[in-house]
């Protein structure tokens, strides 16, 4: 059961990486957000009034989960955000969202640190196999054959000396793109949302309310983003100006969003943190194919993107199997 609400929720983050591109050409990445998040609120509000209705107005109330719920709002939805794509205006998408797939690794990190999850040595190969095909679906080599082509030219037209130096130049600069303000700012934003995930879970674990979950943590995140952030103030002058479709895009998102960490809170119930992390972080699996397909292979798929998937479908094959 888990797995399936997990492979769920994978199918809806994938469709919403897709809607989320299409949309970000329409409309300010700012403006989408905030609708989007006005969204999640909404919807997970009016599914929790509706479950609230169904169960004839009662629901038992647990002040730890309610906490963990509001933390994971902090962790996830507002200050992960906030990092990641600080971190793209920094690094660039590509280099960005290698990094952020470190977050299933730090997810199981830490849930066997404080939550003692224990995962028998077929799971762990498994996550292996998964994070080595995101890395190689994920990673854009740098121009390697360029720099060696300098090199080379450098020795051809220069002394020894010269083609020394400009080597040592380069391995300096290859050290210090690791302490880039920008790596770390993606590797924290990868552990804020790790964080983000184990409070979920933790909060599944002692008041099973994935819905209410959702909208508690989509409502701290969204007045996090009111009253931290300056862009807000034009929100309402910024949306009467806003393409249409746009606007609809962005709320379509919205609702796949919370839909899909709904499910994601849901699996979690069921299957350990760790597990239900890395299927629905998997997103490549699915949206390299739709982005084929949908975006003309805007994103330029080819034999190594494949491969990497080929490498996630087995790992989670392995996983749902054992």
């Amino acid at each position: 059961m888990g797995e399936l609400l997990a492979i769920g929720a994978l199918l809806l983050f994938s469709l919403n990486v897709i809607i989320t591109k299409v949309a970000s050409g329409r409309l300010d990445l700012n403006t989408g957000f905030l609708i989007s998040i006005s969204m999640n609120v909404l919807f997970a509000g009016l599914i929790f009034l509706g479950q609230w209705v169904y169960n004839g107005y009662s629901i038992e109330f647990h002040g730890w989960g309610f906490f963990m719920f509001m933390l994971s709002g902090l962790f996830a939805s507002y200050l992960g955000r906030y990092l990641y794509f600080d971190s793209i205006a920094k690094l660039g998408p590509a280099k960005a969202s290698t990094f952020m797939i470190s977050n299933p690794l730090f997810t199981v990190i830490i849930s066997w640190l404080f939550l003692h999850e224990q995962l028998h040595a077929l799971e762990l190969a498994a996550m292996f196999v998964v994070l080595l095909g995101l890395f190689i679906v994920s990673y854009k080599p740098a121009q390697a054959g360029q720099a060696v082509k300098a090199v080379s030219a450098g020795g051809a037209n220069a002394t020894s000396t010269d083609s020394i130096q400009h080597a040592e130049q380069s391995v300096k600069k290859r050290w210090g793109s690791l302490i880039h303000p920008g790596v770390w700012l993606a590797l924290m934003g990868s552990i804020s949302y790790a964080l983000g995930n184990i409070t979920r879970g933790t909060a599944i674990h002692d008041w099973n309310e994935p819905v209410l979950g959702g909208f508690v943590g989509a409502l701290t995140g969204l007045l996090l983003q009111l009253l931290l952030n300056k862009t807000t103030r034009t929100f309402l002058s910024d949306l009467r100006a806003a393409d249409r479709k746009g606007i609809w895009l962005y709320a379509v998102s919205g609702v796949l969003t919370i839909s899909a960490q709904i499910g994601h809170m849901a699996a979690m119930h069921y299957i350990p943190i760790s597990v239900a992390t890395l299927i629905t972080n998997s997103q490549p699996l699915l949206v390299i194919p739709l982005s084929y397909f949908l975006l003309k292979n805007q994103e330029g798929i080819n034999l190594r993107t494949i491969m990497g998937s080929l490498l996630v479908l087995l790992g989670i094959s392995a996983i749902i199997m054992n």
